[in-house]
């Protein structure tokens, strides 16, 4: 769902994505703009407040408030979606942005576009028999005066964070020492394939294509693969060993996880 973005793509492409995994399972994603590393960067910081007591709150399927039947509204469940749980974010925009390490918390219009584009995205899930449709977020409010942000979860996130659905345990240390977009978006997906202490072998041009999907001239696949390498360098000095055992292929090994 997020990939590198050249310059003026977000004005021409739009984001349109299936993933399909085992027993006929699939969820759709699609929204007037693609998604990139800072959107990335920026959803990662929401799961990670959502997982902390002190910012987060659950609505039921049945809101116990005018607020919380207000903010499943807004959240546009379909199907098996109308009785699943949400949890909600109440934090602000500069928390947000020191969670996710921005070296300039207090400049917060990034982390602001960045909620605005994931606002935007649809999601329909195909999941376990059920059918659900949602939005990604299920409403964003940020208060210009005070720094507020209130944002609802889907269903899929939610039962992410709890523990209930499928779900990746990514180091939000390590998040925040990342620099570049490209480590950023391998990282993400280095997590969700190689288990904390365990490692992977993978080919370059998969880790490539993990980043840039589409097709490219033999001249920019070239360079497409360079900046990997360097990604791979960041990620090394992060503690992740990198191995090239052969030209082009690498066995790809992950920190252990603390507890």
């Amino acid at each position: 769902m997020f990939r590198a973005i050249s310059r003026g793509q977000r004005r021409r492409d739009k984001l349109d994505v299936v993933y399909r995994f085992g027993g006929g399972n699939q969820i759709e994603f699609s929204g007037p703009e693609p998604l990139g590393a800072d959107d990335l960067r920026v959803l990662q910081g929401l799961v990670a407040l959502a997982g902390i007591e002190d910012y987060s709150a659950i609505i039921e399927p049945i809101a116990a408030t005018g607020e919380g039947n207000t903010l499943r509204t807004l959240l546009e469940p379909r199907w098996a979606a109308n009785q699943q749980r949400v949890l909600v974010v109440k934090s602000s925009l500069r928390k947000l942005a020191k969670e996710v390490g921005y070296a300039n918390p207090r400049d917060t219009n990034t982390v602001r576009r960045c909620v605005e584009r994931l606002w935007k995205v649809s999601v329909i899930a195909q999941v376990a028999g059920q059918r659900s449709g949602f939005r990604l977020l299920a409403n964003y409010a940020s208060d210009a005066l005070t720094d507020g942000l209130f944002v609802a979860l889907n269903p899929l996130l939610t039962s992410a964070i709890m523990g209930t659905g499928r779900h990746v345990r990514i180091d939000m240390t390590e998040v925040r020492r990342l620099n570049g977009s490209i480590t950023r978006l391998l990282h993400q997906r280095l997590c969700a394939w190689v288990d904390g202490g365990q490692s992977r072998v993978v080919q370059l041009d998969t880790l490539v294509a993990y980043v840039f999907p589409e097709e490219a001239s033999m001249a920019t696949h070239r360079k497409r693969q360079s900046r990997v390498r360097k990604a791979l360098d960041e990620l090394a000095e992060l503690g992740w060993s990198i191995n090239e055992h052969a030209k082009g292929r690498f066995t790809i090994g992950r920190p252990a996880l603390s507890r």
